[in-house]
């Protein structure tokens, strides 16, 4: 992709001697704004830790029959990392790969054309400062990803407000509505999954559906470093009238590098 206690009173019968109960009380649950300033830092800070590293992404391509069985799958291993840019504020995180195993592709007399998937790795910028304010929020209450407490938000983008995805088709991009559901830690603000779709369809231009849905694993790098929930799989799945595709990206083999670049003005 180039295509955000219940208690109850009880009463008990009269005894000879009486007894003090305390019931513990759940911790409180922060409120969504204090939730999204969470998320919000959280994610700015992870743009940092992200643009740090590398690791290996394999991807699986799929094109699927109407009775969603697998007609062509195609495999392809790369080293992956992103490329951090803030030009006059707008923060931008371009993708790039470097082919560690070459898809191998069934020969066939009619060629058949595969979804190409850039970017939905990097979906937790709905919750970044330079775009957390072109989406709408909702709390949709408590819920947990294996076993990990987490609070659902749901977004929905801001007609009219710059988008974090578009859809390249034939020479031109389109900004996509996403809408969709994040699971957040209440407590630290990190992402633990998050999915999203086009709000609306776009059939005018060929698209039925598109969906997406985020992955995310803790990862520490030093004992004394606090773990960032870094993408360990994204799927996508879009669907034309006539045609429907799955790609599954995997991201495993996270490594810390670092790189140091100088810039010399010459004197006139």
């Amino acid at each position: 992709m180039r295509v955000r206690f219940y208690q109850r009173a009880i009463a008990f019968p009269a005894l000879l001697m009486s007894a003090a109960i305390t019931v513990a009380q759940t911790p409180p649950t922060p409120p969504i704004n204090q939730l999204l300033d969470r998320t919000s830092q959280r994610v700015s800070e992870f743009v940092d830790q992200f643009s740090n590293v590398k690791c290996i992404e394999q991807v699986t391509q799929q094109k699927l029959r109407p009775d969603g069985k697998v007609e062509l799958e195609q495999q392809s291993a790369f080293d992956y990392l992103v490329i951090l840019t803030n030009a006059g504020g707008d923060v931008s995180l371009n993708e790039s790969r470097l082919p560690v195993k070459e898809a191998k592709v069934e020969r066939r007399r009619q060629p058949v054309s595969m979804l190409l998937s850039n970017g939905f790795a990097t979906l937790f910028l709905v919750f970044h400062p330079s775009y957390v304010n072109n989406f709408e929020f909702t709390d949709a209450g408590s819920d947990s990803i294996d076993g990990h407490p987490a609070r659902k938000l749901q977004f929905q983008h801001v007609h009219n407000t710059r988008s974090v995805a578009a859809l390249a088709l034939r020479g031109r991009e389109y900004p996509l509505e996403l809408s969709g559901t994040a699971w957040v830690d209440p407590g630290t603000g990190n992402i633990l999954r998050i999915e999203a779709g086009i709000a609306s369809t776009l059939e005018d231009i060929g698209m039925k559906t598109l969906q997406s849905s985020v992955r995310f694993s803790p990862v520490a790098f030093t004992k004394d470093q606090s773990p960032f929930w870094f993408p360990v799989e994204a799927i996508v799945e879009v669907e034309t009238p006539k045609q429907h595709w799955r790609n599954t990206h995997r991201f495993s083999t996270y490594k810390q590098f670092s790189v140091t670049t100088e810039e010399h003005v010459a004197q006139k």
